[in-house]
């Protein structure tokens, strides 16, 4: 086509995307002018319903922010919580916890894969046209989804909004002989995620490599999900009491949630900055399997997230078989937790990443404050960047395919909108 100098690109609503979004795109004189992703889901006041609660009420209530991720939500919350109470929960209950967590990042990860990203590989406007196409495919989807879903069931109590979860640990815990039969569920599920990564690893991506700092969890062991230390892949890491000092969020005029700077510059979570600073505590079998897929120890395609997302459910299954087979069941379901006066931060890592909790206690247990800090707010100014990039170095297509690339540009962060909606100041001027 011919070059056009000034063109303007308007989404009203993102598709396949969860939440409500809008992208607006503007060039002028052939240079980008404007990117503005566009967040317009009304304030959701969690953390002000949290004010004057009781603190074993967080994980029931945070778990009401996201359908897709409300372990992430609950996890979070607890260790905030304990942070505060002086307590910390370790052995068969941290294993439980981390098994948990591993149903939710395969359930969520396999939607995402399959069903929002998937097709923007393949020339489909959607899964279900993509499943009358690749029916066995999206079928083995969604018994991969299934596995997930039926670990958070058992463990959580139901597979959305688990119950299972308190303060302290859980409300009850299973038998040995309650989680052998997920085993075998578990083994077909680690056959369907390394063939889900061998598919996706065939794909072809874009090329885009993001400058931007990276920033997730490392422990001391394992791949991060349940607890770690915040780390940058400029080589900074601080206690997760200190996350407040060095990702401090604003506001900008077209969303309704938060953007936010580590250390005022742009930064990204998620499955890119996990894996990068990660890779080397992948389980062998998942190792092996990324190699395969082609990525090396160091991801920075955004494109190229739907693979390493699919490298992390072939951990997560592993994962859970090794909890699974050596589970024992503790003599309580839960550590027993005091309230006390202070202030207590928690943070795991989402599938979309870093989910990060504050609270601030009486001395009587009422949350007298609350601060949630979801990835998708973290990683909007990235996203906007990444949008940016993208139509500066590919003006040369028709409106159509450059607004079907943004929008895929935008889907490679599987943006969770409606955990990010947050407080909008408003003003009105009168002329």
């Amino acid at each position: 086509m011919t070059h056009r100098a000034n063109r303007t690109l308007q989404v009203a609503g993102l598709a396949r995307v969860e939440g409500e979004g809008a992208l607006h795109v503007r060039t002028v004189d052939g240079e980008v002018d404007r990117v503005e992703l566009n967040i317009y889901e009304p304030p959701r006041f969690f953390e002000a319903f949290l004010r004057g609660r009781d603190f074993r009420e967080p994980p029931d209530i945070t778990a009401r922010i996201c359908g897709i991720c409300p372990v992430a939500y609950q996890m979070s919350a607890c260790l905030a919580i304990e942070d505060v109470c002086g307590v910390r929960v370790d052995g068969q209950l941290r294993a439980l916890r981390r098994l948990l967590y591993c149903g939710e990042w395969i359930s969520s990860h396999t939607l995402h894969i399959y069903l929002l990203h998937a097709p923007d590989f393949l020339g489909f406007p959607d899964g279900i046209a993509m499943a009358g196409a690749h029916r066995a495919i999206v079928e083995r989807g969604l018994a991969l989804k299934k596995a997930g879903n039926q670990i958070m069931d058992l463990v959580g109590g139901r597979a959305i909004h688990p119950v299972n979860v308190r303060v302290g640990g859980f409300y009850r815990v299973p038998t040995p002989e309650e989680l052998r039969p997920l085993a075998k569920t578990l083994h077909q599920a680690l056959y369907d995620a390394l063939g889900t990564l061998e598919w996706v690893a065939g794909f072809d991506f874009p090329d885009l490599e993001v400058p931007h700092d990276l920033l997730a969890l490392r422990d001391v062991e394992g791949y991060p999900l349940d607890r770690g230390e915040p780390c940058v892949s400029t080589g900074l890491a601080f206690p997760v009491a200190e996350f407040g000092r060095h990702v401090v969020e604003h506001q900008v005029a077209h969303s309704t949630a938060l953007h936010a700077r580590l250390d005022d510059r742009m930064f990204l979570v998620g499955p890119l900055a996990r894996y990068s600073l990660n890779s080397d505590r992948l389980s062998p079998v998942a190792r092996e399997a990324a190699e395969a897929a082609g990525l090396g120890p160091v991801c920075r395609n955004p494109f190229r997230s739907i693979v390493v997302r699919a490298v992390e459910v072939v951990y997560a299954v592993e994962e859970a078989l090794r909890i699974i087979e050596s589970y024992e069941r503790p003599d309580s379901p839960a550590v027993e937790v005091n309230p006390r006066a202070g202030v207590g931060h928690g943070i795991t890592e989402a599938p979309r990443g870093l989910l990060y909790h504050r609270y601030e206690l009486d001395q009587a247990g009422r949350i007298l404050s609350a601060d949630i800090v979801p990835p998708t707010s973290q990683n909007q100014s990235a996203i906007e960047a990444d949008v940016t990039e993208v139509v500066r170095s590919h003006q040369h297509l028709d409106d159509h395919a450059l607004q079907s690339l943004c929008e895929q540009t935008i889907r490679n962060y599987d943006p969770c909108i409606s955990c990010s909606a947050h407080f909008l100041d408003f003003t009105r001027e009168r002329t």
